[in-house]
């Protein structure tokens, strides 16, 4: 039975393939292309492709399809985006994740020299961000403005995206060509959690808090031309509790803290992107070896049990041939009473052969009679 959706799309009379792209209609789409619609052809006002509506629009069967069927991936809107631009602006993950899978360039620039990681940090698509730097995207890389993706998050209020790019070793003390760092930025549009995950990530908080950009600007000073109540407050909270000075030694600890949790990070990176650290490939080599050293010792086994099976095997057949041998000399040895028997009968024989003479008295005399 025909569903709902089904039947609109079926009443449907697209006057352009984007529109059959948009409404998913994979379909139609082909019936288009087969019609002699070009799978590659752009619509008028954005220079929009069928690929960058499917990506825009999260059409993922259509854009299976145009893949499948040699859409270019590299073609650019009239902001210079690709289709992976416009699936980070969306956050359409598993388009983006079908685009990279066919060879989507992770570091396409569009006019602002924006990376998709940029526009997804923008526009607070974490997902999407998040499969972007699993698939090898430097967190750090910068815009024609030397604003990383880190900028952005912190200047539209974009926390999740902001703490994402941390883990992944996003530099939070790189400044952009104003010489604006990122806690500038979200104190400039008053985005006080972004402010205050900043100000806590970095190594020292009232060196955060002084720190100048190229206009001798503060965030507090930003924060009081752009009328930030929230951010002075905050503000305010810290240097009124103050910090404590830090030692040399400190600071040396706090480094190493720092430099230890980027490792850990890039670590991390390093293993999701499939790599294998020296350690780890010790301890599998040492797996390995241990792995290897078993089955010498399992087939060392192995060949002791057959090698006692075969002994076992011949101690037997060994007894079985003593079992005979020995029933063999008790039927050819002579039994001592056999021996006995045979005697006497002997003696009885040749006592019968012997005829008995008959008595004669000596002083009688012999009368014949007749």
């Amino acid at each position: 039975m025909m569903t709902t959706l089904e039947a609109v799309k079926k009443q449907q009379n697209y006057t352009s393939v984007h529109e059959a792209v948009k409404a998913g209609d994979v379909e139609q789409l082909a019936s288009m292309i087969k019609s002699g619609a070009g799978i590659n052809e752009v619509d008028l006002v954005h220079k929009f492709t069928p690929l960058h509506c499917a990506a825009h629009s999260g059409s993922l069967e259509c854009l299976h399809w145009l893949l499948w069927h040699g859409a270019d991936i590299t073609q650019v809107t009239v902001r210079g985006w690709t289709a992976a631009h416009l699936a980070a602006i969306r956050g359409q993950d598993a388009c983006m994740q079908a685009l990279l899978i066919n060879g989507a360039n992770l570091e396409a620039r569009d006019d602002r020299g924006c990376t998709p990681s940029h526009l997804a940090a923008a526009h607070g698509q974490s997902y999407t961000l998040q499969t972007i730097l699993q698939s090898g995207a430097n967190a750090n890389v910068s815009d024609r403005n030397d604003w990383k993706p880190v900028h952005y998050a912190a200047f539209h209020g974009r926390l999740g995206c902001l703490q994402l790019l941390v883990r992944w070793g996003a530099c939070i003390d790189d400044v952009d060509s104003n010489g604006n760092l990122p806690a500038h930025l979200a104190a400039m549009e008053g985005h006080l959690q972004c402010f205050k995950f900043l100000v806590s990530k970095m190594a020292s908080v009232m060196h955060t808090l002084k720190a100048r950009n190229d206009h001798g600007e503060t965030p507090r000073d930003l924060a009081e031309r752009f009328y930030k109540d929230n951010i002075l407050q905050y503000i305010n909270s810290v240097e009124k509790e103050g910090e404590q000075p830090e030692t040399q030694e400190v600071r040396a600890y706090r480094k190493i803290q720092e430099l230890q949790h980027l490792l850990e990070i890039a670590y991390s990176n390093y293993r999701q992107l499939g790599g294998i650290t020296e350690e780890e490939k010790k301890t599998k080599k040492e797996q390995r070896e241990a792995e290897k050293a078993v089955k010498e010792l399992e087939a060392q086994l192995e060949y002791e049990r057959v090698r006692r099976e075969k002994l076992e095997s011949q101690l037997d057949d060994y007894r079985a041939e003593i079992g005979h041998l020995r029933e063999s000399l008790e039927k050819t040895r002579t039994p001592p009473a056999l021996l006995k028997t045979g005697t006497t009968s002997t003696s009885c024989k040749e006592k019968k052969k012997v005829k008995k003479k008959p008595a004669c008295n000596s002083g009688g005399v012999f009368v014949r009679l007749r």
